[in-house]
């Protein structure tokens, strides 16, 4: 399994959309994307130092991945 950090962007948005197909990232703020990420199988970063900078990054990635 491949382990997630913070800067795995991409890798996230893709595990997001797997774990959670129902959800539609537009409707996810971020303390609840946060909390999302790190229960992802294979999450393995510090908690502490996700920035919101970082959340919207994925959460772009996430919509527009999901979109396409």
């Amino acid at each position: 399994m491949q382990k997630l950090y913070w800067d795995s962007t991409y890798a996230i948005a893709m595990s997001l959309i797997k774990t959670h197909p129902q959800l539609d990232p537009i409707e996810v703020g971020v303390v609840e994307l946060a909390d999302l990420i790190e229960a992802l199988p294979g999450f393995a970063d510090d908690p502490a130092l996700v920035t919101e900078r970082i959340l919207q990054d994925i959460q772009i990635v996430w919509f527009e991945e999901k979109s396409a």
